[in-house]
């Protein structure tokens, strides 16, 4: 078999010996046959007029390829079902958030995300790959925010808690269509389209039952931590979230003169930034 480029020649090679007593025989398989199959034709657009003809080169052509091979013959959805009755590898991906698109710090681990499951399909067990989109948090919140002009709690609560969280569940997914073409491209196997949501009920219901299975084995305690709070819209702050969003500004302050009752006409300063508190 012919050797490939980089990091898509262990995917190429995982993807194609991981499908054991396959009537493609994959193991048997060269590129040639494999462009035979495709016959791309790298320089045809279905519309010269609109999208561009771009060069593109050997490498990325031969991953293409590849994928459209994988694609048009099931490959990966026949790595699962070939292996009924075999023991199980399940992995349910830690869902990223669908408010943006996908970066570095979503590839990389992406890339470890696919090859460990590889790894236990060319060991013989039948791997059940789902995909997940995280929806909560302040990511998608924050672009509802914007969107609405809403600048304060208080402009939520107008505006109300119902519509604010129907209007975040509408656009939670905006990105779903780039991932669905980014993340194959990159050569991962994952189910995609069997996905689940952290907003969905069941999602929910499964979180709060494995926090109750934690609360009767005693693992659960209450405590106290000190935590940063969002003075705009009230609400605490992960250790990321301000982090992300840390800068130096001019904040609001107050500095309150004191008179000494046993010594008139002299006076305490008291300086502070949180002049509700006086």
């Amino acid at each position: 078999m012919r050797t490939y480029h980089a990091s898509f020649e262990i995917l190429y090679f995982l993807g194609t010996i991981g499908i054991l007593g396959s009537d493609l025989q994959l193991n048997n398989l060269h590129m040639s046959d494999i462009h035979n199959a495709s016959n791309r034709d790298a320089n045809s657009t279905n519309n010269t007029d609109q999208v561009p003809v771009v060069d593109k080169s050997k490498t990325a052509l031969d991953e293409e390829t590849v994928l459209d091979f994988w694609n048009e013959n099931n490959i990966f959805e026949k790595s699962v079902t070939q292996r009924d009755g075999m023991d199980e590898f399940v992995f349910f991906d830690g869902p990223p958030f669908a408010t943006g698109l996908p970066h570095y710090g979503h590839l990389l681990p992406g890339t470890i995300k696919d090859v460990i499951p590889r790894y236990q399909t060319m060991r013989g067990k039948q791997v059940i790959r789902k995909w997940g989109w995280d929806c909560h948090g302040l990511p998608i919140e924050n672009i509802i925010e914007k969107k609405l002009n809403l600048n304060s709690r208080k402009d939520i609560l107008d505006y109300g808690i119902q519509n604010f969280n129907e209007d975040c569940r509408a656009q939670v997914m905006e990105y779903k269509d780039a991932w669905e073409q980014i993340i194959p491209r990159t050569g991962r196997w994952v189910d995609m389209q069997d996905h689940y949501k952290t907003m969905d009920a069941s999602y929910t219901e499964s979180a709060w039952w494995a926090f109750k299975q934690l609360d009767d084995k005693g693992l659960v305690y209450k405590g106290y931590k000190p935590m940063h709070l969002c003075p705009r819209c009230e609400t605490t702050l992960s250790n990321n979230e301000v982090a992300d969003g840390y800068a130096d500004i001019t904040d609001i302050s107050v500095t309150a003169k004191f008179e000494l009752t046993d010594e008139p006409g002299t006076y305490l300063l008291a300086w502070t930034t949180t002049p509700w508190t006086l």
